[in-house]
């Protein structure tokens, strides 16, 4: 695992941590794995889809990486990468896309120079991926 505050790693290779984690998913209900992977305060953190069979208690992999990273002290993170190996080769930009939940943890978290990748869709940015997020007043 990449961790040094030097050694911020290429898209690539955050990337092929995705990818690994995508092989820890628990996903027996929609056979879909998905990993993700966020780079903070130097240091690579990782998540996979987690299925519930009570669904609404599912967490998505970018959730599960940007949890670790924020209960690790990291109240931002530079990169994410999010990869759907199960996806065909062809398919939709909607079938690969971070549902609404994590579009708005993304908001929230990542830093304002942060670099989001998404497998078959390529560099997106955070006013693509959520043109509005809910913020709360401060």
């Amino acid at each position: 695992m990449i961790d040094s505050p030097d050694n911020r790693p290429s898209l690539d290779e955050l990337m092929a941590l995705a990818y690994e984690a995508a092989k820890l998913a628990h996903c027996p209900y929609s056979g879909f794995h998905v990993g993700a992977a966020v780079w903070a305060n130097g240091k690579a953190y990782t998540g996979c889809n987690i299925e519930s069979a009570s669904f609404g208690l599912s967490l998505c992999a970018e959730r599960v990486a940007i949890f670790k990273a924020v209960s690790d002290g990291c109240a931002r993170f530079d990169m994410l990468a999010v990869v759907t190996p199960d996806a065909p080769v062809d398919a939709a930009p909607e079938q690969r896309i971070c549902c609404g939940a994590c579009r708005q943890v993304i908001a929230e978290f990542i830093s304002p120079q942060g670099v989001i990748v998404i497998e078959g869709i390529g560099e997106v940015s955070l006013q693509d991926l959520l043109p509005t997020p809910f913020l709360l007043p401060t």
